[in-house]
């Protein structure tokens, strides 16, 4: 009798459950960093100004927050709308930040999926962000073009404006990334 209550025991298993959703942690992660990239957007995307080109801390913010918890590209469209809709607070043209930051969260989604470590280097995050500001920016240059019928001359200004801020968004995801992963643990 022993014997078969110690085998019953030992076919057991437990099967970890998937994860279905984000969590209360990553759901509060996603406000205070989206507030922190509409905050940061506001002061400093204000005083910084180089050429036209200003930090687009929302961006930044959304990358962060889709690298940190991974989560399934259905979530990472809701950041990319929440993000879009955040940026309908500020000037702009109104409504191509909906489809340019969906279309931003859905590549970094997908990006941070390419497995490429260096070592302990993880330079994930960095092209990711760059690439998926890259993405963000380029869509709402050929929606300014196509949708409110600007210039094509636009996209030759628009060019460097999206590559400079691809390359300081990259830059302050990759310093950001290890110390607030080691924070939160993940």
């Amino acid at each position: 009798m022993e014997n078969e209550v110690l085998n019953e025991q030992e076919k057991r298993e437990l099967n970890p459950e998937t994860k279905k959703g984000l969590n209360i942690a990553d759901l509060l992660l996603t406000a205070i960093l989206l507030a922190a990239g509409a905050v940061l957007k506001f002061f400093v995307g204000s005083i910084i100004n180089i050429g036209g080109m200003k930090p687009n801390f929302i961006i930044a913010m959304y990358c962060m927050i889709i690298v940190l918890i991974k989560p399934k590209l259905l979530y990472c469209a809701v950041i990319g709308l929440l993000a879009g809709a955040i940026c309908q607070f500020f000037p702009g043209t109104p409504y191509l930040n909906f489809a340019s930051e969906l279309a931003g969260a859905l590549a970094m989604g997908l990006l941070i999926k390419c497995p490429l470590k260096f070592g302990k280097y993880d330079p994930v995050p960095a092209l990711a962000t760059f690439l998926s500001t890259v993405v963000s920016g380029g869509l709402y240059t050929i929606l300014l073009i196509f949708v409110i019928h600007a210039d094509k001359a636009t996209l030759v200004a628009y060019i460097p404006i999206v590559l400079c801020t691809a390359l300081f968004n990259a830059v302050i995801v990759q310093i950001l990334y290890i110390p607030l992963k080691k924070a939160l643990k993940k």
